[in-house]
């Protein structure tokens, strides 16, 4: 499980999820470079030190706007924290965002349907989006670090979650809060986000020849990226639901 724990802990500049994160990252890059600033981009779920990490926190052409549950930290001017239903923007107008990024939340938000209303409103703010969720059919599950958890029955999850330290999770002898662990995430499949966002160009992140994850992302020009010439190898097909399964 330690063993586990360091190659997921994305605190850790040399972790494998550090790594993954960097690389999906640059391709997030490579698309928001043909954009026009100043450039407005909301975070779904996001803190500032995700984009300290980065490298990319004093764009002063780029203003980022969190949303959260409740208020996070900002010492930058071009950031701003805010407090908000990831399944209700309430605050914001339409297409108010050049850009909505979102990394590893919407598996968070509840069942199904809670997901729909959370890509939904994604589409509704932003002009275009870059969101990224774990692989439902990864083996290890990535918040407990358990081998196939996430196919487990709810009263096997529930035994595990109260008998042992899991992943991010400490072990606990309160049964009702075990039971809301193992319902506080649910895991996408392909064909399910395909289905909460149509048309969407997807990138498979792999370890080990698996898909660790997946970043959907649509509304850019192909023709404008040929023309800039940012990354042109990402953007050979950008048809949708094209799978991109390598950056260079």
């Amino acid at each position: 499980m330690k063993i586990l724990r360091r190659f997921a802990n994305n605190r850790e500049s040399k972790s494998l999820a550090t790594k993954l994160r960097k690389k999906r990252f640059a391709l997030f890059e490579s698309l928001i470079s043909s954009l026009p600033r100043p450039l407005k981009i909301l975070d779904v779920g996001g803190t500032q030190i995700f984009w300290e990490k980065m490298g990319f926190i004093e764009k002063t052409d780029v203003e980022i706007v969190l949303l959260n549950i409740s208020k996070v930290n900002v010492t930058y001017q071009n950031f701003k924290s805010v407090v908000g239903d990831a399944r209700k923007m309430t605050g914001f107008k339409n297409k108010e965002f050049d850009v909505v990024f979102s990394n590893s939340v919407i598996e968070h938000v509840g069942n199904y349907y809670k997901q729909h209303q959370m890509a939904e409103e994604i589409k509704r703010v932003g002009k275009r989006f870059f969101i990224q969720t774990p692989n439902r059919y990864f083996p290890i599950e990535p918040h407990f670090l358990f081998p196939f958890f996430q196919f487990f029955p709810l009263q096997i999850r529930v035994w595990l979650i109260t008998h042992f330290n899991l992943g991010w999770h400490e072990k606990t002898n309160n049964k009702q809060k075990a039971i809301e662990d193992a319902n506080s995430i649910k895991l996408l499949n392909k064909k399910e986000l395909s289905k909460l966002f149509p048309g969407a160009n997807i990138y498979e992140e792999k370890f080990w020849g698996l898909t660790k994850s997946f970043v959907l992302y649509n509304g850019w020009n192909a023709i404008s990226h040929k023309k800039n010439k940012v990354y042109p190898s990402i953007f050979l097909s950008l048809s949708p639901n094209t799978t991109n399964k390598k950056v260079t």
